[in-house]
């Protein structure tokens, strides 16, 4: 495609009845695809599903052609596979609000992944066709959505995230101020048809990429000497709760799962398992402050776990006051 854009081919313009034009525009992969699938240039009809002898005398080799289909057929099934591996809950049903799809795209630093959903236009080497929201991180999009079907569809938290997506959501169309939310609700078996949509609207503005952190400072700390927790740590802090809620939450819904048991699973101690466990008993404001980075300085795992379940006794433990 960047080939194309170079040699100033575009789609083919075509008039309406209204008077208005359309196409001239540099190829996307649909279009591009469609053109390369086209049968008429090896001297061939489509009718009714089926392959006819056409009139036209053919202009592309055979072989040529059939080599061509069956790249284009695996990059498919590739996509389709890696799709279906990939972590991006909305692939394929994310659009900007020029009707850009927005695909999966991640940057690494520090050795921590960061996940995020882009325009096409700004992956094809034009920003000025972008929506007005074209870059947007992945987890916080994928975490509006997943609890606004769940609240609107009253769906339990059993449902995997995956599983409600891919049931329940069409399209989502990123606006400045809001998410257009299109649902699929199924009211029958296999038949696209029989599928009635609805709209769902979501308050929501992009979190600036900069902003001010209140840092929490602790009583033994002056304020112009406070300092934030450390990228890294604050990665491993956050993961780590994450994990101790879910071996918590294991233990809870599995009367003969223990402590040993996930050791020996996951390679790890005992000591290590309970530790992470207690993690999941975070003061709430504590969790909040650990992922908006504004723990201070030193505020990583080990200082964290194991403190007493009551949230004052945490504060007052952490000399953090409590919000």
């Amino acid at each position: 495609m960047a080939d194309l854009r170079k040699q100033g081919i575009v789609t083919k313009v075509r008039t309406l009845k209204s008077g208005a034009t359309v196409g001239g525009i540099p190829f996307a992969r649909g279009p591009l695809a469609h053109l390369l699938r086209n049968r008429f240039y090896i001297g061939q009809v489509m009718f009714k599903g089926e392959v006819l002898a056409g009139e036209q005398p053919a202009i592309v080799d055979r072989d040529l052609f059939d080599a061509v289909q069956a790249k284009l057929s695996e990059q498919l099934n590739n996509y389709k596979t890696e799709r279906m591996k990939s972590e991006a809950l909305l692939a394929g049903r994310i659009f900007d609000d020029r009707g850009n799809r927005m695909t999966p795209s991640h940057v690494r630093k520090r050795g921590i992944k960061y996940r995020y959903y882009l325009s096409s236009a700004l992956l094809q080497g034009q920003p000025e066709r972008a929506g007005g929201v074209s870059r947007i991180p992945a987890a916080e999009i994928e975490g509006v959505v997943v609890r606004s079907v769940r609240d609107h569809l009253n769906q339990s938290e059993e449902i995997e995230d995956a599983v409600l997506i891919s049931t329940h959501v069409a399209r989502i169309q990123v606006q400045s101020d809001q998410l257009v939310i299109e649902l699929t609700n199924a009211k029958g078996i296999g038949s696209k048809r029989s599928r009635s949509r609805n709209m769902l609207k979501v308050s929501w503005h992009k979190t600036p990429l900069r902003r001010r952190r209140e840092i929490l400072v602790p009583a033994s700390v002056s304020p112009q000497d406070a300092r934030a927790i450390r990228f890294e740590t604050r990665a491993l802090l956050i993961a780590s709760i994450a994990r101790g809620r879910r071996w918590l939450n294991e233990l809870i819904a599995n009367p003969a799962a223990n402590a040993e048991n996930i050791a020996t699973r996951d390679g790890c101690s005992v000591r290590k398992v309970n530790m992470t466990i207690s993690l999941a008993f975070l003061a709430p404001d504590l969790v909040k402050a650990a992922i908006e980075g504004r723990l201070p300085h030193g505020m990583g795992v080990v200082r964290l776990a194991d403190l007493p379940a009551e949230w004052p006794r945490q504060h007052q433990m952490l000399g953090l006051p409590a919000q």
